[in-house]
């Protein structure tokens, strides 16, 4: 009978979770008529999933039922309140002592859960789910159930009963379970149809980071690994881990795309590509920033959205370089057209960076800039995977036709130099800027190391700095010692810019 029941709502639609980034990575929601355990450590965001869970059913003209063996209906309603929520039309079912509970008039049934016996709680759980006859359910918590059994057999056969009995009162349920018990801690794995487990970790300095798993999901797609989120005022924020291969879209490359400067733009062969990554990299002063407001300027002129992701500077230092830069941000912030977004990179995860992005991109941005990386990179050394981040990002934003700049710091002025992260092996485009000495003064030089999408030049030239903006110069031939790290120029003065008297 219950494995008919069963059969009978596998292939039926998914039950949403509430959480949009959750029934992504579960293709579309719990499944239906079945038991789901959620597991993790107290404060890992158990409770506020299920009231999630509960509170999404309510806005589909579903019943839903809470029962609490842990916290009292006014533990529970405060919790909802810091979230906005109110918990009006969902049954709340209390199993607690009533000497935990300051307000005797409650309506909500009290018996003592320390002196009953296994058998009775779930009787009058059974009970309960048949007066409401709820679509949704949520058990909080397993564990209360794990210390009354006292014994892992009986712990298995009454928790196995009240599963079938769900199913077949066609009820979609979440479990949840603290972990308390570690060494029971994948007891109820093999009874549930599937297995969400939530993770937190304390790093050094900043936030803590939470990421979530599906371990387990009978007869059903998803996304596996870990994925990252945040509880935020409104709930669980669920960051599905990005796999650029699910986002393929036809792209045709086009003509590249002005710099607007004529000299940048025969020294990359043209100018950029859409659907192209560019790493601009080089020593702290060399003008990595000013560059990128450059091409950013340029395709704000041309109309396109723009989205600038800061790591290092405020929003109000990076409108003040660019207006001492004679570009003009204030505008396109103000129309929309470009978004300014200043990280604390201490504070975000990669995921949620990413989700960000995505969120940008398919609002339209067709240009996305991150500077630096070295800053984000550095204010979260625990993150060793940070680079097939930035690779999976970057093939989503290429297949979607975005032109990526990326600005990376390498360590040092002069001399030879090294960067803490490596991305030139997956970028399309390496820009290298360096610092040289002619006639007694510190000049700025640029070179196109690689590009990927066609030809460039393979020669150096000069750029300055001015309240006008950006000046390149011709090719400066006559360089030894540039891949060295201490450009030494021997050419006539005369192939050199000259300065004007506003410029760095």
């Amino acid at each position: 009978m219950v494995s008919t029941a069963s059969h009978e709502f596998e292939d039926e639609a998914p039950v949403p979770s509430g959480i949009a980034g959750l029934d992504e990575i579960l293709v579309g929601g719990f499944s239906r008529s079945n038991v789901h355990l959620v597991e993790g450590a107290p404060g890992t965001g158990k409770t506020t999933l299920g009231l999630q869970f509960l509170l999404d059913g309510r806005e589909r003209g579903e019943r839903g039922l809470y029962v609490t063996l842990s916290e009292t209906k006014r533990e529970l309603a405060r919790s909802a309140r810091t979230h906005g929520w109110s918990l009006d039309g969902i049954e709340i079912f209390e199993l607690v002592p009533p000497e935990l509970t300051l307000d005797p008039e409650q309506e909500q049934t009290l018996v003592y859960a320390s002196d009953l016996e296994l058998g009775e709680t779930v009787s009058m759980v059974r009970k309960e789910v048949e007066r409401v006859k709820p679509e949704r359910v949520v058990f909080d918590s397993v564990s209360e159930i794990r210390l009354l059994s006292q014994g892992s057999l009986r712990y298995r056969r009454q928790v196995l009963a009240l599963k079938n009995f769900l199913a077949l009162q066609n009820c979609t349920s979440l479990f949840l379970d603290d972990l308390t018990q570690q060494a029971e801690e994948t007891s109820l794995h093999s009874m549930v149809h599937g297995v969400v487990r939530l993770h937190q970790t304390a790093l050094q300095f900043g936030g803590d980071r939470r990421r979530l798993q599906i371990s387990k999901l009978r007869g059903r797609e998803y996304k596996g690994g870990f994925h990252d989120f945040a509880i935020r005022k409104g709930g669980l924020q669920v960051f599905p881990r990005l796999i650029a291969a699910e986002h393929e879209r036809d792209f045709s490359p086009t003509e590249p795309v002005s710099s607007g400067i004529g000299e940048l733009d025969a020294l990359l062969g043209g100018g950029l590509s859409r659907g192209t990554s560019t790493l601009i990299m080089g020593p702290s002063g060399t003008g990595k920033s000013s560059l990128t407001l450059q091409v950013i300027d340029a395709a704000l002129k041309r109309g396109e959205k723009v989205l600038i992701v800061s790591f290092d500077e405020t929003r109000r230092v990076l409108m003040a370089r660019a207006e001492g830069l004679s570009i003009d941000l204030g505008g396109p912030v103000a129309s929309g057209q470009l978004v300014l977004r200043h990280i604390d990179p201490a504070e975000l995860s990669p995921g949620e960076l990413i989700g960000m992005i995505r969120q940008h991109v398919e609002a339209g941005a067709q240009v996305v800039a991150l500077d630096s990386l070295t800053g984000y990179q550095n204010a979260m050394p625990e993150e060793s995977y940070l680079t097939l981040h930035m690779h999976e990002l970057l093939s989503y934003l290429g297949q979607q036709g975005v032109m990526t700049l990326l600005v990376l710091a390498q360590h040092g002025l002069v001399g030879p130099m090294q960067s803490s992260v490596d991305l030139t092996y997956i970028s399309d485009t390496v820009l290298l800027l360096r610092f040289f000495e002619a006639g007694g003064k510190i000049r700025r030089a640029m070179s196109v190391m690689k590009k990927r999408t066609g030809p460039h030049e393979e020669t150096i030239r000069e750029f300055r700095i001015s309240s006008d903006g950006l000046r390149v110069g011709p090719a400066l031939e006559q360089f030894h010692g540039v891949l060295t790290g201490v450009p030494a120029f021997s050419g006539p003065p005369s192939t050199l810019l000259e300065p004007k008297p506003d410029e760095a």
